[in-house]
């Protein structure tokens, strides 16, 4: 950990990030939607491919980073953090949208269909810390199907988009994507600008790796706890960002989407910490403060499906008060273990 930053650098890091996250992530949603309707992808699975990706990127810098570092607990807890805080964003959306209650207005077979994978993916780690002792080399067979069942979740994905067998009972405050392409720029030219802020969103994320191991190694807090919540509120805030960007312009689904599927997505940071993780497996260096935070995460989850299947119609329903609450006593009994 010599190799660490100070802690001022640290400290300024994590805030000139903040800062050029804000700053980029309303572009971010604008230029998502232009091709969500220039493609014909639709908002749910653009939200999905497209900012679910960009927007991780900080998580993944700041995975690489800690893996690398040697930091099993930090590695791990960035993935799982970023799962967790995206779906509280989702509770203060809930609070920006004042016509209806978010999951109701934005309600979409592709999105359950999210949730559902996500909760699939984030089993996985479960039973690979059960079973330490198995690797194929360095890393944890289970690592090895994160990145299939993600894939086959695309799949699934673009089948129900298609083909889908049932459809959300439509109300007056349903929202749904128009497909109608308003933009004036090329396609050459969105899908440069989406490069150029995935570059820009991707070295931030290195600074906030950084950031986050110094500010752990001057202050002693635990890797587990620190990954869990400061460098992944952080590195996060591109979805918070792109989702309120996203109500803004009415795009809900695509806001709601991007923030399930950046989470789906941001399981694959788990197999990827794994992987830079060249000591032994991740799951064998890790303590019970990671098994906390991983169920729950999956409890945090949960909930929202349960709210997406619900749909209570007034602005802030159940999942708007659990979801935060549930994320504080995650927290709290990290704490208590590390």
């Amino acid at each position: 950990m010599d190799a660490t930053w100070p802690l001022v650098p640290s400290l300024l890091g994590l805030a000139a990030s903040i800062a050029v996250l804000v700053i980029f992530g309303t572009r971010l949603a604008r230029t998502a939607d232009a091709l969500a309707d220039r493609t014909g992808l639709g908002e749910a699975l653009a939200g999905a491919l497209l900012l679910g990706a960009v927007t991780s990127l900080p998580g993944i810098l700041t995975t690489i980073t800690g893996a690398l570092e040697g930091d099993a607990e930090f590695a791990l807890a960035n993935p799982i953090g970023g799962v967790a805080i995206q779906t509280v964003w989702l509770a203060i959306a809930d609070l920006v949208y004042r016509r209806a209650n978010l999951e109701h207005a934005a309600a979409s077979l592709d999105n359950m269909l999210q949730a559902v994978l996500l909760m699939a993916l984030l089993s996985l780690p479960v039973i690979a810390y059960a079973t330490p002792q198995l690797a194929i080399g360095w890393v944890h067979p289970v690592t090895l199907l994160i990145p299939v069942l993600y894939l086959y979740g695309l799949r699934l994905l673009r089948g129900v988009r298609d083909a889908p067998m049932w459809q959300p009972r439509r109300t007056r405050e349903t929202r749904t994507d128009d497909g109608e392409d308003t933009s004036t720029e090329s396609t050459l030219r969105l899908w440069t600008t989406l490069a150029v802020l995935a570059i820009i969103v991707g070295v931030t994320g290195w600074v906030i790796g950084q950031s986050g191991l110094g500010l752990i190694a001057a202050t002693g807090w635990p890797s587990a706890v620190t990954g869990f919540t400061i460098t992944t509120a952080i590195s996060s805030l591109p979805e918070l960002i792109t989702l309120l960007a996203a109500i803004r312009i009415g795009a809900l689904t695509l806001g709601v989407g991007g923030i399930i599927g950046g989470n789906v997505f941001d399981t694959l940071m788990i197999a990827v910490a794994d992987a830079f993780t060249l000591e032994g497996t991740l799951y064998s260096q890790v303590g019970p403060a990671s098994l906390v935070l991983l169920g729950g995460t999956l409890f945090i989850t949960a909930v929202l499906a349960a709210g997406l299947l619900v749909r209570e119609t007034r602005g802030i329903g159940f999942e708007g008060f659990a979801l935060p609450v549930t994320y504080l006593a995650t927290v709290a009994g990290a704490v208590l273990v590390s």
